[in-house]
């Protein structure tokens, strides 16, 4: 019989202890097929719940267990608190794993732990703190939210995500007698889960979130589009369908090649991938666009339902380094904007600083710029300058969009 922790524990020790992000050690660690579901759920589960589950280790324990019994006691409990498995069963697989993986010497404490775990008996804290350990976000981030969002702020950190969304280009009516969720956009759905097939690999489909469809409803129709910060590709491609020419800039070489191969997988002839710093000028594109997305590298933490690996990584500290790479590239980008054309401007961030606060500096230094409303069938809140989508109402996507006309 498979030992159920076996895999999880192989994929989360990348995780953990080798900074591997968690869609890479998916695919790079072998698991066995047969059983990749619950692998799967099991590792988006204990990272999703990973301060919460930290704290009820730090009740039980007094001393913080080696990286192994860690590891392992996450996914006891994980498995315990929140798929139901019973106790015995849990207990006596993590004492076989930690021996089968040359840990037995932590394995008579793992033991101890879990028999005499009770959740009734963890406090928990009170405030900001509380709401850190009950929703498994950074301390940081919940007094964010809710400076921000006040007493939404709670809703927003419970969001979960809705599923796999799919965007098809064809042959949708093959696959919707299966369970899914319609979303505002055409030809895109939301499934439980979706094992890709030969239509992936011919193009009929793809796999692109609703928050990146929604930023693409919000680009206009245009001659020449540049796609500042485009890999994997997915918006480079969805915006080609509506755009004689697409530039696609990308910092990193191997991510310049995952957009060439999106674009030739979904058959799109008008895309063009180059590996360029978007937030350094070249003159000789000075106006040469009709219009400039710039969907910057950002927090992240919008992403988290589908992303819960971000909120191991991510740090306040982080936000002032990101900010002022966010305006180097609207800087930068703003002058490849014709007259008349229009620059637009996207995170996939819940936090005012990378979105509105942006905005706001960039504009009070250029006059020949004015923000322009727009509309998303996607559920938002209008922000000064933008559309602010939340995790709870946008099928648990959170990301900002914002739209800016060169008059001048």
């Amino acid at each position: 019989m498979t030992n159920p922790l076996a895999d999880p524990y192989l994929v989360l020790t990348k995780i953990y202890t080798e900074g591997a992000l968690l869609k890479q050690a998916l695919a790079e660690t072998p698991v066995e097929e047969l059983h990749r579901a619950r692998t799967v759920k099991i590792v988006y589960g204990v990272l999703e719940k990973d301060i919460y589950l930290t704290h009820c280790i730090r009740a039980f324990a007094p001393k913080t267990p080696k990286a192994a019994a860690r590891i392992v006691l996450k996914i006891s409990l994980y498995m315990m608190l929140f798929m139901g498995k019973a106790r015995y069963m849990v207990t006596d697989n993590a004492v076989a794993l930690l021996k089968r993986a040359g840990k037995g010497g932590m394995s008579g404490f793992v033991n101890a732990f879990l028999r005499r775990f009770d959740i009734n008996a963890v406090p928990m804290p009170e405030g900001d703190e509380g709401l850190s350990v009950r929703y498994s976000y950074p301390l940081f981030a919940v007094k964010r939210l809710r400076e921000q969002y006040g007493a939404r702020a709670a809703s927003v950190m419970a969001a979960e995500s809705r599923g796999v969304t799919v965007r098809f280009e064809r042959g949708e009516e093959n696959y919707l007698a299966r369970e899914h969720l319609a979303t505002p956009f055409p030809h895109t759905y939301i499934f439980p889960n979706f094992v890709r097939d030969g239509g992936f690999f011919a193009g009929d489909y793809t796999f692109q979130s609703v928050g990146s469809i929604a930023i693409c409803y919000g680009v206009e129709p245009c001659g020449d589009l540049l796609d500042a910060c485009a890999a994997p590709g997915g918006k480079s491609v969805l915006l080609a369908a509506k755009c004689a020419r697409v530039r696609s800039f990308e910092l990193h070489p191997h991510r310049v090649e995952l957009i060439r191969q999106y674009a030739a997988r979904m058959h799109r002839s008008n895309i063009t991938a180059e590996c360029r710093d978007s937030s350094v000028f070249d003159e000789s594109l000075q106006g040469a666009f009709d219009g400039v997305l710039c969907d910057v590298p950002c927090s992240g933490m919008g992403t988290v339902c589908e992303n819960p690996d971000v909120k191991l990584r991510r740090k306040e500290e982080d936000l002032v380094s990101l900010q002022k790479m966010q305006r180097a590239i609207l800087e930068t980008c703003s002058r490849y904007v014709k007259k008349g054309g229009a620059l637009y401007y996207s995170t996939c961030s819940v936090f005012a600083c990378e979105n509105d606060g942006i905005v706001r500096a960039f504009l009070s230094e250029h006059p020949e710029y004015v923000p322009e409303r727009t509309q998303n069938p996607l559920p938002h809140e209008e922000t000064a300058y933008g559309l602010q989508f939340l995790p709870d109402a946008a099928f648990g996507a959170g990301f900002y969009f914002c739209k800016l006309r060169r008059e001048r």
